[in-house]
């Protein structure tokens, strides 16, 4: 973790459901720290962490079966105050003496949840608007097809809706609350609310998860694990490799040495414009290595996309150990590894989600290092990283650079990765881009790049017929990029893209546009 924990702290036990991430996300949004880990976690994890309050997440199962996960006993034993969330309620009900049934009617999306009990303390004085008779109207976000038919004995109904009659439930003696909607998702207009009463209200949290406190904490952590050691970085030019470099430059001084990896999966021009930026702007000591053949090399004949990636992140170690080779005192290979990345890598061993995709700083490292490995930002989310970096003093224009992936242009040409797709794949991107900044449009989206397809296409140019590859481009909006919408851009945008593509890079015939959203889809096509 980054540094010492705070005191006041929440545990989020994992269920599997799309929306965990989210629950997580919004703790810290509070200002509250909180760990994601899986349901069946040990009882003596749950005790040493010492959590201030528990939530247990939504998931995929259905608690009516018997061999369906269940939370720990010591959830209920250990005297904190716990939230189930739609099938956390349910288990919570179950293994305290309640009976859920499969319900008749499956309730998914919008629901008007009618509040029973104004004086919950979880929650009294929210609603959205009220009913005829005068009480609170929330409006909620359902997705469950199992309903509570029966509560454990302590608790009281605090409110249904017309297709499940324990929506809310409580036991304020032993501070336990289930919700079956997701209060984590913005289409729970009050969801933030109650996540704030049961954190702040019930469980008596701090906010303390401060960007000053961040950084103080991961520069404590930083100078007490490195000591008198020297550190090698890698740089992609990413906000995550960006922030670790400035912060442990901020830590150990010189002592820090930053190497820029020219793998020939970068961007056009964008090994130049680092070097230059990080030189001349941040000062860092930087070891420029180009290296294009040889990830080349190793990626020929490679098609699988999680194959491709720890090929990737063999290379970029081995690229590592040989400049270690130069430098004394070397001891630690730092990386820009964020939260983000170990969940969906599900490399926590905490994490009940399948490995969606590897990483190349998580799942491409060898078992045996030569190096240890540091990872300043590894407790830490998108938005939390891009928080800190305004507080370290970097430029908004470079952190609002839109993100881009460890693996580089190697997920975004699909299949086998040759160095005639890359250079068609930079210009396209460049153009998309480019045109993205004169439109006023980057700063509005949250990620847009293109794609190489290895598919050929009928064109015609003049009067000659072309059989040549096809580009899609990708455009997104979200707010934490755990989900995300396609970007409605206008039409006159699109066709002037598609038209410069087409017509400034030989070999393009065709040009499409991504319209999918995360999930079902993930942001990146590999």
């Amino acid at each position: 973790m980054t540094g010492k924990l705070p005191k006041d702290r929440i545990l989020i036990l994992d269920f599997g459901s799309q929306y965990t991430q989210l629950v997580a996300r919004r703790i810290r949004e509070l200002g509250v720290y909180c760990e994601l880990w899986r349901w069946d976690v040990i009882e003596t994890h749950i005790l040493k962490f010492n959590p201030s309050g528990i939530i247990l997440s939504g998931g995929p199962e259905s608690t009516t079966r018997k061999d369906s996960p269940r939370a720990p006993d010591c959830v209920f034993q250990a005297g904190v105050p716990v939230l189930g969330i739609c099938y956390g309620m349910q288990t919570m009900a179950i293994q305290l003496g309640g009976e859920v049934q499969v319900s008749t009617k499956r309730e998914f999306g919008y629901a008007k949840v009618e509040v029973l009990q104004n004086s919950s303390l979880l929650l009294h004085d929210i609603q959205d608007e009220y009913s005829s008779d005068g009480m609170p109207v929330l409006d909620v976000w359902m997705s469950h097809g199992d309903n509570i038919t029966s509560i454990p004995l302590g608790f009281i109904n605090i409110a249904k809706t017309e297709s499940c009659p324990f929506t809310v439930i409580e036991n304020e003696e032993k501070r336990f609350y289930g919700v079956q909607f997701h209060p984590e998702v913005t289409h729970t207009r009050q969801g933030q609310r109650i996540l704030e009463r049961f954190v702040f209200h019930i469980c008596e949290c701090v906010s303390i998860w401060t960007p000053t406190n961040i950084i103080k904490n991961a520069m404590d952590s930083i100078q007490e694990t490195i000591k008198n050691d020297h550190v090698i970085l890698g740089l992609s030019g990413g906000v995550d490799s960006l922030v670790s470099a400035v912060l442990l430059q901020r830590a150990i001084g010189s002592r820090l040495i930053c190497v820029f990896v020219d793998n020939g999966l970068l961007r056009l021009n964008e090994g130049r414009q680092i070097m230059d930026m990080f030189k001349s702007f941040f000062k860092l000591n930087i070891v420029y290595v180009l290296a294009e053949d040889q990830f080349l090399s190793a990626l020929s004949g490679i098609k699988d996309p999680e194959k491709k990636r720890k090929t990737i992140g063999r290379v970029f170690v081995d690229v590592f150990n040989k400049q270690v080779l130069k430098f004394s005192n070397v001891k630690w290979l730092a990386q820009g590894t964020i939260y983000t990345d170990i969940i969906e890598s599900a490399k926590t061993g905490i994490g009940a989600s399948h490995v969606i995709k590897s990483y190349h700083n998580v799942g491409g490292l060898p078992k045996k290092m030569k190096l240890g490995l540091v990872e300043p930002l590894k407790s830490l989310f998108k938005d939390e990283v891009y928080k800190i970096g305004l507080a370290l003093g970097l430029p908004y224009e470079i952190l609002n650079r839109h993100p881009f992936p460890g693996s580089g242009l190697g997920v975004r040409i699909l299949g086998e990765v040759k160095k005639e797709y890359c250079e068609l794949l930079r210009y396209a991107d460049a153009i998309f881009i480019e045109e993205l900044h004169k439109a006023n449009l980057y700063n509005k989206l949250s990620q847009a790049f293109a794609v190489f397809l290895p598919v050929r296409t009928v064109g015609i140019m003049g009067d000659t017929r072309k059989y040549e590859w096809v580009i899609s481009l990708r455009a997104i909006q979200t707010i934490d990029f755990m989900t995300a919408h396609w970007a409605c851009l206008p039409d006159k945008f699109l066709r002037q893209v598609s038209t410069r593509i087409i017509n400034e890079i030989n070999g393009v015939s065709r040009v499409v546009y991504d319209i999918s959203n995360k999930p079902p889809a993930t942001i990146e096509w590999e």
